[in-house]
């Protein structure tokens, strides 16, 4: 009764940001709008029901997945968001109050929550607690959180990559590809990346590692330079992209390559995706080729978070982050994921309270 009466004055604003309907096309800002969401108090209500915890939405994650979320489709991984409601995603925040056993005011946590200030999270076994630490909190979001976990399992588990192969790294300078790059290195493997502008290439040679790397809007001719790059052909190709740079790398694989289909950002919001025209490559040349969702290997995590945080701590492993200011700014951030704006992980700062 006590934390309840303590509790029952406390209320703060909780904007949101929703959205306005579903769209089968690229994303713009205008599909998203920030509202005043009222007033929300701070207790988790008395007739929740189940174990429940209130939330302070500290820093959230903008992710390429969450654009198919936008379109008006049941029959994927993960369901559509609602028209009206706030979007969801990864996040990190801080506990403001809780009726789970396992969370308690103050505790910092990682897991889906809203786009709002505040986000009452009804299935808290879906959270991590964090420790907090010289580790950054919103580097549970990306170096510590779903894209260097999907890096991980891509790497290790898909690819399962021999020392001295040659590994081929698209979207290389994002959030899943800077570490995907570095853990190749780490291994012993001659690694190269792409990207889309001339400062994330020389981010890749210079920041992380990579033995080389090229902007491949200067390239007429993806095989072709491709060619240059690995005349040797390329072991493990780690996709992130699709369309015309699966194409070319079709043609310049080796005998028994592996590829691991993390994404295909190139065909986001694309009413008539791209075909594959070099598939026959997967026969002639043996290729696996396998998608996968780092939420299937959920067992490895916390092995990930061990090895992830000792190369970290021992500067084996840099990280860049992008990070804009305001939940307000979190449209504008997101969209930017498809035209390539970001440098590096893009994250939402809502608060640093």
């Amino acid at each position: 009764m006590e934390r309840e009466a303590s509790a029952a004055a406390a209320v703060a604003r909780n904007r949101k940001v929703v959205l306005r309907g579903y769209i089968d096309r690229a994303p713009r800002e205008d599909d998203m709008e920030l509202v005043g969401g009222g007033d929300v108090a701070l207790r988790v209500p008395g007739g929740a029901g189940a174990p429940t915890v209130l939330v302070k939405n500290l820093y959230l994650s903008c992710d390429p997945y969450m654009r198919g979320r936008m379109r008006d489709f049941h029959g994927s991984y993960i369901p559509p968001f609602k028209p009206g409601s706030p979007i969801e995603g990864f996040g990190v925040g801080r506990v403001i109050d809780s009726t789970h056993p396992g969370f308690s005011a103050g505790d910092f946590v990682s897991g889906m929550t809203g786009w709002e200030d505040y986000s009452l999270i009804t299935k808290p076994e879906q959270l991590r607690k964090i420790h907090k630490s010289d580790i950054p909190l919103s580097y549970h979001l990306g170096l510590l959180g779903m894209p260097g976990f999907t890096a991980y399992v891509g790497f290790y588990e898909i690819c399962s990559p021999k020392k001295g192969e040659f590994v081929f790294v698209s979207a290389a300078s994002g959030a899943v590809g800077q570490i995907v790059g570095q853990l190749a290195k780490l291994h012993g493997c001659y690694v190269v990346g792409s990207a889309g502008t001339n400062q994330k290439v020389e981010l890749l040679k210079e920041k992380f590692g990579f033995d080389a790397a090229f902007n491949y809007k200067e390239e007429p001719d993806l095989a072709a330079a491709l060619k240059r790059r690995f005349p040797e052909g390329i072991d493990i190709y780690f996709e992130n992209v699709g369309g015309p740079m699966l194409d070319a790398v079709l043609l310049n694989m080796r005998i028994h390559g592996r590829i691991a289909v993390c994404g295909m950002v190139s065909q986001h919001g694309v009413t008539a995706p791209a075909g594959v025209h070099n598939l026959f490559s997967l026969v002639s040349k043996r290729i696996e080729m396998k998608g996968f969702i780092q939420s299937d290997y959920l067992h490895l995590f916390p092995q990930f978070v061990d090895d992830i945080t000792k190369h970290y701590r021992d500067g084996k492993i840099a990280y860049v982050e992008d990070m804009s200011i305001g939940l307000e700014s979190g449209p504008a951030a997101f969209v930017g994921l498809f035209s390539g704006k970001n440098v590096g992980k893009q994250v939402v700062c809502v608060s640093q309270d």
